[in-house]
């Protein structure tokens, strides 16, 4: 691949604060070389959007089809029909966003255990790759991974922002690891800096979670608190600066790495 550019593994642009830009927000991150983006489904009806919009650009937006552990108490069988058919979709490149969140318990941990098996489950069918969230739920996520890590062609642990154990757990498992703005925070992100020279170079991932975890160092500060696919490169910037390697030679690996995770290749 001669042209590298920028691949923007999670960005959740079926949330309503991009409803007045969406197209600009879209057309800003090809602006700064952010070529393809990953838009995150975490509900049924936001996968179908999600689709919807990466039918209107085609090559250039994919997305994730799941069911977030925040919303598994409304899991059912007629939703788990919907997704099977959605996974069908040309542009869906993996299934989530999925896991568990025993942090805020929106769902019950019981409810979450049992959406995220049905998922595993639809992983290992359609052989897509999983999109993880995971939040002081390690121990059982990691159980639950393992039972099923034979049947699933690959992982990403989504927004990674874990101790130095979880990771090795899951790069045990051979598990990817998708970096955001948060190793970017001189106050939370402490501990992923030290760790960023710990991920393969062939495991390594980059996303923004837009319009989530904004990057605290930016300048000037936006005015706007949301984050925005656009500050991709910032991100990536950090994490080449961490890891001791050009912004040039990260770019180059991690769009190797993501194409061939998501089978983004010359099929799409």
């Amino acid at each position: 691949m001669t042209n590298n550019f920028w691949i923007d593994i999670g960005v959740n642009l079926t949330d309503s604060s991009f409803d007045k830009d969406r197209e600009q927000v879209i057309d800003q991150a090809y602006e700064h070389n952010i070529e393809k983006l990953i838009i995150t489904g975490t509900t049924v009806e936001e996968s179908h959007q999600a689709i919807e919009l990466c039918q209107r650009y085609p090559n250039q937006l994919f997305c994730t089809v799941g069911i977030h552990p925040h919303y598994a108490k409304d899991h059912s069988t007629q939703q788990f029909e919907s997704l099977r058919s959605l996974y069908k979709e040309d542009c869906v490149v993996a299934v989530g966003e999925t896991g568990l969140d025993f942090n805020r318990n929106f769902s019950t941990p019981e409810q979450q255990v049992l959406c995220f098996e049905k998922q595993l489950e639809m992983a290992s069918e359609t052989k897509l790759p999983l999109f993880l969230h995971e939040r002081d739920a390690h121990k059982k996520q990691i159980e639950m991974l393992q039972s099923h890590r034979d049947d699933i062609s690959a992982a990403v642990a989504h927004c990674f922002t874990g101790t130095k154990s979880e990771l090795y757990n899951y790069l045990d498992l051979d598990l990817h690891i998708g970096i955001t703005g948060w190793i970017c925070d001189e106050r939370r992100g402490q501990e992923l800096q030290m760790l960023a020279k710990d991920i393969p170079e062939d495991r390594l991932m980059l996303e923004t979670d837009a319009p989530y975890l904004i990057p605290r160092d930016l300048k000037p500060k936006p005015k706007s608190r949301r984050n925005l696919p656009l500050y991709l490169p910032h991100i990536a910037a950090k994490v080449a600066e961490l890891r001791g390697t050009t912004i040039e030679e990260l770019k180059y690996q991690v769009q190797i790495n993501t194409q061939h995770f998501f089978g983004l290749g010359d099929t799409h």
